[in-house]
Order: C-alpha cells, then sequence, then structure tokens
C-alpha cells in the first residue's frame, strides 16, 4: 500500500485499521489525529453506486468521542451550543453546532445523552475536547472532560438494516432515526444508532472496547457476505448530492450556523444561555450575507478540489465551490458553495472557474440535490 503519509504515532490507527488493510485499502485521510480510509479498489463511481443499491462498512473511529461528565455536565454542553438540549432523553443523538463567542462554528458533532450527567459529543475535525476544558476550567464546572476509548464502525446502505438484524434481532428494526439503543456483543453491551455520514440510511456501532475492533469488523463482514458487503468510506459524490457538509471544507469558524441553514437548531429567544448567544442574535436581525447553496455545472468531469473554485456572475465572484465532483446520476458536475445574498435564488445562472482556466456555465440548486 502506497498512503502518501509518513506514520508515526502521533497518526493514530484505529482497531480497524488491520482489517481495511487486508481489504485494499488504498488512500488514508487523518481526521482528529487518527487515519480514515479515502479509497479502496473501486473508483468513487463505483463506490458510489454500490452504496446506493447495498451495504458498506466503514472505519470511522476517527468520530472521536469527547466525553463530559459530572453535575454540571448538561450545563457545559449547552453553554457550547445554541441548540436545545433540555428535552434530550438518554437514547437520544442530536446535531448540536458549537460556536465561539463570535458565533463561529467550532464544530457539528452529533451529541448522545449517556446518562442525566454524561454526555459523548461525537466530533467532526478539530478540538473540541481542548474547548470544552477550556470553557469549564473558566467557569469553574464541576465536570470530567475526557476521550474514551469508543471506535464508531458504520455500516451503511440500504441493506444495512438487514444486515445487522441477523448479528443482533429484530429490535435493530426499533432504533428511530438519531436514536440508539444497546446491543450485546461478546457479553458486553455496545451502543447501535440509526445515523451516519450519508443519505442512504445506516447505522453506527460506537464499540467501546477497542480490543474488541477486529471480532466485531469480522462479524459484521461475514454476515454482509449475504447482503454484498464492501468496504467503503464517506463517499464525496453521495456527500455533496445530500448536502453533507464537512467540517475544515464548507464550514470553519469563519462562518456561523445560520449560513449553513442550521437556524433550525438555534435556540434565539434568550431561553437559554451559550456562547456566542449575542452575536447570532445580532446576525439573525440583520440577516446572512450568504448562504450554503448547491450548484450544478457543465463539463467533463472535474478534478478534486483542493482549493475552492471561484463562482461568477459576470464579473463579479459571488461565492466559492468548496466541495466538488462528476454526478454520474445528475450527468453533471455538481459542487456545494457560500453564494452571496443577490445571487442564492434557486435557478440563478453562475459560471464556475476551475484549475484549468475554464469558466463552466452552470446554475444553482437546492440542497439535497435531487
Amino acid at each position: 500500500m502506497s498512503d502518501g503519509l509518513n506514520m508515526s504515532r502521533r497518526i493514530r490507527r484505529t482497531p480497524y485499521t488491520d482489517r481495511v488493510e487486508k481489504c485494499g485499502v488504498r488512500v488514508f485521510s487523518v481526521v482528529n489525529h487518527m487515519l480514515l480510509p479515502k479509497a479502496f479498489q473501486s473508483s468513487v463511481e463505483e463506490d458510489y453506486w454500490h452504496l446506493r443499491k447495498h451495504v458498506q462498512l466503514w472505519d470511522v473511529s476517527c468520530q472521536r468521542q469527547v466525553q463530559i461528565t459530572g453535575p454540571d455536565a448538561e450545563r457545559l454542553v449547552q453553554w457550547m451550543t445554541p441548540r436545545s438540549i433540555r428535552r434530550a432523553k438518554v437514547g437520544d443523538c442530536m446535531y448540536v453546532p458549537i460556536v465561539d463567542h463570535n458565533g463561529g462554528l467550532v464544530n457539528d458533532p452529533v451529541l448522545l445523552k449517556i446518562a442525566a450527567d454524561r454526555f459523548w459529543l461525537s466530533i467532526a475535525d478539530s478540538d473540541v475536547l481542548l474547548y470544552a476544558t477550556g470553557l469549564a476550567i473558566g467557569a469553574g464546572l464541576d465536570v470530567q472532560i475526557d476521550e474514551p476509548d469508543v471506535s464508531p464502525l458504520a455500516v451503511q446502505g440500504p441493506k444495512a438494516e438487514d444486515l445487522l438484524v441477523s448479528l443482533f434481532g429484530e429490535d435493530i428494526r426499533t432504533v428511530g432515526f438519531f436514536k440508539y439503543k444497546r446491543f450485546e456483543f461478546q457479553g458486553t453491551q455496545q451502543i447501535i444508532a440509526r445515523s451516519g455520514y450519508s443519505r442512504q440510511g445506516g447505522f453506527e456501532i460506537y464499540l467501546d472496547d477497542t480490543a474488541l475492533g477486529h471480532d466485531l469488523w469480522d462479524r459484521v463482514w461475514e454476515a454482509g457476505q449475504a447482503y454484498n458487503i464492501a468496504p467503503g468510506y464517506p463517499n464525496l459524490i453521495e456527500r455533496v448530492e445530500g448536502g453533507l457538509f464537512s467540517y475544515g471544507n464548507e464550514m470553519t469558524r469563519a462562518n456561523n450556523p445560520l449560513e449553513l441553514g442550521f437556524g433550525k437548531f438555534c435556540k434565539l429567544d434568550g431561553s437559554i444561555d451559550f456562547v456566542g448567544r449575542k452575536a447570532l442574535q445580532e446576525i439573525a436581525a440583520r440577516g446572512v450575507s450568504r448562504e450554503i447553496r448547491g450548484v450544478v455545472f457543465s463539463g467533463d468531469s472535474v478534478p478534486p478540489c483542493s482549493k475552492p473554485w471561484p463562482v461568477m456572475v459576470g464579473d463579479r465572484q459571488v461565492g466559492d465551490i468548496t466541495s466538488g465532483t462528476w454526478s454520474p446520476r445528475l450527468k453533471a458536475n455538481i459542487g456545494l458553495s457560500m453564494i452571496d445574498r443577490a445571487f442564492w435564488t434557486i435557478g440563478q445562472g453562475v459560471e464556475v472557474q476551475t484549475p484549468d482556466g475554464n469558466l463552466h456555465t452552470g446554475k444553482i440548486v437546492e440542497l439535497p440535490m435531487t
């Protein structure tokens, strides 16, 4: 395998890395200082069609958990997010944008309520543990913050439910969307949530014991043979079509939740307090100057978007493609971009400038792309 990475202990392997290597992984990325498989033997397009039709097994251990426990745990979690968590129950998963004092996005994790005084934040690629620790120390909160031994394994695709039923029983079907239950695995109780970084349906197994990593992968892999299982990873085509945003690409601390269409996750009426509340209230009052949109544009299949591609209307730049790819289903190039207010109307004509210097005609479209 030639992965282009200079491996060291600073880049952490996962409980499943040995198994993905046996499956022929070709490329890794690094998220939260941990390996994330990004390509196997199939092309991105082949992987895309397989994900839409069958089932895949993803090593997403890089979704590290920031565990917050103690008498002030709920208070700290609420202080970090504009989304009200008052009604969260044990067994709930919640998408919770985390913001700074300016309303900028620090991360966009999934919150799991494990107990009244214990929460997991399943994070994207930024150091939430350090942010939470700083807030807790500054406010003198009675909490403990750490990274537990939890390594998510995703089972994604339309056959995911039937596959997991064959392993864990019919009760899998009762797990609601963005809910979790505990299931027995080798004498342990493991969390399985109906969630994942695709629009094709699926589950995430929050394995709470590194030593069981090989056994869990092998059990799912063997049972999956009856369902045409394949190794996989978050697919770029499916992600862009589905309007699933990537922290560090579509959003950073330079962006606020309202620009990403996350207003429904922001309680700005003053009933909850959180870092950046005043800043977000002011942004909401005046309205955002840009919002995320989909862009469909012409031309041959575009290369990977390693740098933003300008989105133009005449001589004016109105946005940047931050993730772009060819969609074999739509038979067009597609991308995600923040677009200036005056030009974000669905159907607005634009041009996209790719690295070869060419301009491609296109238009603004709704997300997800149908």
